[in-house]
């Protein structure tokens, strides 16, 4: 399957979760839509819009490992929050105030896109609520999985992970992490998310928070 961009893949995604609320499969009833920023926003936007429910983002960015900036071996989320992956720090031998100190700068960043994305808008209270996490795609999952754990903490009820397209393997291996996971495409060959897309072009910080300034001034409540 080939989306023409992320609103199309949206717009999709949008359809899929109302047939199953409609269906009774999925409630939606109590529900918020958080988008992994940057190119999760406008899938959530269309979500967002379509089923009429709230919209925010998880920011969490990624720690790399010593020497291997590229291999995560930890995240940090809002509130400083650290997920460490401890198959990672364990081959690596890396204690955990080690860990603290490669997250130092990443807890800056997080909070400087927090202020850039959400201004002085309050975070949306997920206690309760079914969270639809989207993305534009899954290829390692490290920043979804992340963004999965801070979710459970902040005691929501649910966790519906929703997904234009992913690899096979991944959708497996999440299965296990979310209590519900809706996918609309796993290539047989798998290489990058952009592949499923015509337009895959880079979304920038202002579209992100112009997407969120409009989907808030739609009050679908919080």
């Amino acid at each position: 399957m080939i989306f023409n961009n992320r609103q199309h893949a949206g717009k999709k995604l949008a359809q899929r979760l109302l047939q199953k609320w409609e269906e009774g499969s999925l409630d939606l009833s109590n529900a918020a839509v958080i988008a992994l920023p940057r190119g999760g926003v406008p899938i959530g936007f269309e979500i967002s819009k379509a089923l009429k429910l709230p919209l925010d983002v998880c920011i969490v960015r990624k720690v790399g490992a010593p020497m291997q900036p590229e291999l995560a071996v930890a995240a940090v989320a809002e509130g400083g929050e650290i997920v460490v992956n401890e198959n990672i720090q364990g081959s690596l031998g890396l204690s955990d105030t080690e860990i603290e100190k490669l997250a130092k700068t990443r807890r800056e960043e997080v909070k400087v896109r927090v202020k850039k994305f959400r201004g002085e808008r309050a975070a949306i209270n997920i206690r309760g609520k079914v969270v639809i996490l989207v993305d534009d795609g899954l290829a390692t999952g490290a920043t979804a999985l992340s963004a999965i754990h801070v979710i459970r903490k902040m005691q929501a009820s649910k966790i519906v992970l929703a997904l234009p397209v992913c690899p096979e393997d991944a959708v497996n291996r999440f299965r296990q992490e979310v209590d519900e996971l809706v996918v609309l495409s796993t290539p047989e060959v798998f290489y990058a998310v952009g592949q499923s897309y015509a337009d895959f072009d880079q979304i920038s910080d202002e579209q992100v928070k112009a997407l969120l300034d409009q989907a808030n001034s739609l009050q679908f409540g919080d």
